[in-house]
């Protein structure tokens, strides 16, 4: 990458009271150099900020030159923040997975849709999921210089022609020389098995888990984590994809499958005193999918695959158990509101609509529901989209307003993957939506609806 193509990284935030508002720093500044080096993504930003001394060149709003000199403590932030992670562009990916969810998109929608990430910088920072099929040797050097651990990788199979098939790559085959390169410069993934029935699934699968297994050993184990997840499939994905949907039977199979290697592995890591010993978890959709009780929360340990739907479902009821202690005993006057989840997580969210309608004065309606816009029958509340919505709920009786959960929306906007934002879906439905985040979000939101608390609580 030649230093022609790093653009500078344009600040999109100025923290107050931090360093760099102090010295005057404002929304649409740019850096081009810090101490004469450009810094190609966030991860060279803050490594070249970990200094006492520091000369930044910078680009101001009406686009004077400036040299800026800053002492400040060692690692201490400057507090800013970028339009971008990356500063050299995305490095995109160049496998064909028939499972691709990018690819199984319609067509004309906003061009970030359309973006296939396999950038290893992404999944440092924010646990994206590469498959190290793209990366270069200079990347590969990178990545053990500056120890980035750890990484995020899709590995869905282990042998060679399997994982060829999946990813249509024939760099994709390298998948155990690649752990055995984590592995001896002691460096971590969090691995990932996203299983296609009749691909990788049966003997497949567990030969995969077993490869996998052999890497989560020792004190710094090269696979941290394992996270087996069922594949997504859309009605808008190729034809010719070869991919069959996961049934409940399916479902089934894989659960007593995973659980029975799971308790292998942790029979061998008692014997061989390794608390480090489970590696291997199962999402919650395959809970969801097969109609079967959910893990207690002791089985996820500390969540090492919150992210990828391992444990998520449990978190969520403990967060709220622990946070409805702040609910109002009463609110005034009396609301009645809608609150949106996919149709997978109907029963598990049961006790929390509960809990909520214990509150005097409230009354909140779940609609659950799936995704006639991806063509699914079992659907996850963030793939649900405004059409969804907008579909299921037009002339229906909504009550004082919409609770909408906000991880269907694209991050820090107010927009639905099929593009319609909040505020034209609740134009069409005549009624005020309110985006709730996690659990904080839904108790706050329903607090905020008290005028008056007869005990005063609140």
């Amino acid at each position: 990458m030649s230093e022609t193509s790093i653009l500078p990284a344009l600040i999109t935030k100025v923290l107050p009271d931090s360093i760099a508002a102090e010295i005057g720093f404002e929304i649409g500044d740019r850096i081009v150099s810090i101490n004469g080096d450009r810094p190609r993504d966030l991860i060279d930003y803050k490594f070249l900020c970990a200094d006492e001394f520091l000369e930044l060149e910078v680009i101001d709003t009406k686009g004077n030159n400036h040299r800026v000199e800053i002492e400040k403590d060692y690692d201490e932030d400057l507090g800013l923040e970028f339009e971008t992670a990356l500063f050299d562009g995305l490095i995109q990916c160049n496998n064909r997975c028939p499972f691709c969810f990018i690819d199984q998109q319609p067509p004309g929608k906003r061009k970030s849709l359309y973006l296939k990430d396999d950038d290893y910088r992404l999944s440092f920072l924010y646990g994206s999921y590469l498959t190290l099929t793209n990366l270069t040797q200079k990347e590969w050097d990178r990545i053990e210089q500056m120890r980035l651990s750890p990484l995020y990788v899709s590995v869905h199979a282990t042998e060679p022609e399997v994982r060829i098939r999946l990813l249509k790559n024939p760099r994709a085959g390298q998948i155990l020389e690649h752990l055995k390169w984590f592995k001896k410069r002691r460096l971590q993934i969090h691995a990932q098995v996203v299983v296609c029935p009749g691909i990788n699934d049966g003997i497949h699968l567990e030969q995969t888990l077993l490869d996998l297994a052999k890497f989560h050993t020792g004190d710094i184990p090269a696979v941290a984590s394992v996270a087996v997840v069922p594949v997504g499939l859309t009605r808008f994905r190729p034809a010719e994809d070869e991919l069959t949907a996961v049934t409940p039977e399916k479902a089934q199979e894989v659960i007593a499958q995973v659980q029975e290697l799971q308790a292998l592995f942790v029979a061998k890591g008692k014997k061989s005193s390794n608390p480090k010993s489970q590696c291997v978890w199962l999402a919650d959709e395959w809970f969801l999918i097969a109609r079967q009780e959910l893990p207690p929360e002791s089985h996820y340990e500390d969540y090492p695959q919150i992210d990828n739907g391992v444990g998520s479902i449990r978190l969520f009821l403990r967060k709220f158990e622990e946070a409805a202690n702040n609910l109002p005993l009463e609110i005034y006057p009396s609301q009645t509101f809608t609150w949106v989840v996919g149709n997978a997580v109907e029963l598990a969210f049961e006790p929390i609509l509960q809990r909520l309608n214990q509150v005097k004065g409230l009354q909140v309606n779940m609609a659950a529901f799936p995704s006639r816009y991806w063509g699914q029958s079992i659907s996850v509340t963030g793939l649900l989209t405004g059409q969804d919505l907008l579909e299921n709920l037009q002339g229906k009786d909504l009550g004082d307003g919409i609770l909408l959960p906000a991880l269907m929306l694209k991050h820090g906007e107010t927009r639905f993957l099929d593009d319609m934002t909040v505020e034209e879906l609740a134009d069409k439905l005549g009624i005020r939506i309110l985006p709730v985040s996690g659990v904080e979000g839904l108790i706050d939101e329903i607090k905020k609806l008290n005028s008056f608390l007869k005990d005063g609580r609140g």
